[in-house]
């Protein structure tokens, strides 16, 4: 287990952004009413956000809510000198995302500025990596920007997916802070499991082809194409509820901690019946559980830092202890323990 801790940085604000357009999954036709009625009860998935053809890409999104952030927090631009962008829906395969924000934010040009490739696990692994180089660097703030335009893998035609992604993006505040509480981290990785969540074609390993867009019943209900991303459930749902639980007992070891020493546990948003599931393996109360499945379905890496803005905003004014879990994608998963302070969470804009 990767277990560190990192000094000297505190999360100050948090802000998210989701497109206007609202989906519901009552109105989902390529399922009987007896199957909506059984998926929105096991996900947990009511509605969802979709930028549709709206042309609202993630970096849009997460701009959006990097804006917002400065603004509440009355951050000067000049002051950020690192910021991330965790997606896997950037705006071009080259140059990186963070760098055009890094422009189009109007942030200078001694910020450092780089993407992650991660998904449902990225929040804390992007948080481990910024903050980090912050306590080293001393480096005075910095924004970690984190979401996706998940609703474009899956086509309408792919019962197992298509009901189950929203998008959003988010932006998280950093600033160097010697008084700040420490974090703690456990990040963990097994790309044994990477066929479980996977766009098989348009990578470098298997380029686009003309077949590669082509739809191909799989089942009744799952038709795709080898563009589209791929979802084994029972795979990713078995890999969650034996890892996670045993990852963060394992904290709890590591840092002489119980649920009782959180007033907040947020998973990433990924399945109800599987968080619940972590949930009782953990023996977290419910009250100490927030979800916004059935508002905004699975965000990818925007997941956690949204449900704190949407859930939880007016409860994080005084001083918070938190634990958040990522987990799905490559396979991959983190953990990480933190406190906040005044923690500022404006209210979740719409594009």
């Amino acid at each position: 287990m990767a277990f560190f801790s990192i000094d000297n940085v505190r999360i100050k604000g948090i802000a998210g952004a989701v497109p206007k357009e609202e989906v519901s999954n009552w109105n989902y036709t390529h399922i009987s009413e007896q199957e909506r009625k059984l998926l929105i009860k096991t996900t947990g998935v009511e509605k969802r956000r979709m930028v549709g053809n709206s042309g609202i890409t993630t970096t849009d999104l997460c701009k959006a809510a990097a804006e917002k952030i400065l603004r509440e927090t009355n951050t000067l631009k000049d002051d950020i000198q690192i910021l991330i962008f965790v997606s896997q829906t950037p705006d071009y395969f080259l140059p990186a995302s963070s760098i055009t924000l890094q422009n189009r934010l109007g942030l200078p040009k001694t910020c450092m500025a780089f993407d992650i490739n991660l998904g449902c696990s990225g929040f804390v692994y992007g948080l481990s990596a910024i903050s980090s180089l912050m306590s080293v660097g001393k480096m005075k703030k910095g924004l970690l920007l984190c979401g996706d335009i998940s609703s474009a893998g899956p086509p309408e035609e792919d019962k197992s997916v298509f009901p189950l992604f929203g998008d959003g993006g988010t932006a998280t505040l950093l600033e160097f802070d010697q008084t700040a509480a420490t974090m703690h981290f456990s990040n963990q990785s097994d790309g044994a499991g990477y066929e479980a969540i996977i766009v098989r074609e348009g990578g470098m390993r298997k380029p686009f082809t003309v077949d590669s867009f082509t739809l191909v019943e799989k089942e009744k209900g799952i038709s795709r194409a080898s563009r589209n991303l791929e979802l084994n459930g029972m795979a990713v749902f078995n890999f969650s509820v034996t890892e996670v639980p045993k990852n963060i007992t394992d904290f709890f070891m590591h840092t002489s901690t119980d649920p009782s020493s959180y007033d907040y546990f947020v998973m990433h948003q990924a399945n109800l019946l599987m968080n619940e599931t972590i949930r009782k393996k953990l023996k977290f109360p419910p009250e100490k559980i927030p979800y916004t499945l059935s508002k905004y379905g699975n965000t990818s890496s925007a997941s956690i830092p949204l449900t704190i803005v949407s859930e939880l905003s007016n409860k994080v004014t005084e001083d918070v202890s938190w634990l958040l879990s990522g987990f799905g994608v490559g396979l991959s998963w983190a953990t990480v323990s933190l406190k906040t302070k005044g923690l500022i969470c404006p209210e979740i804009i719409e594009l």
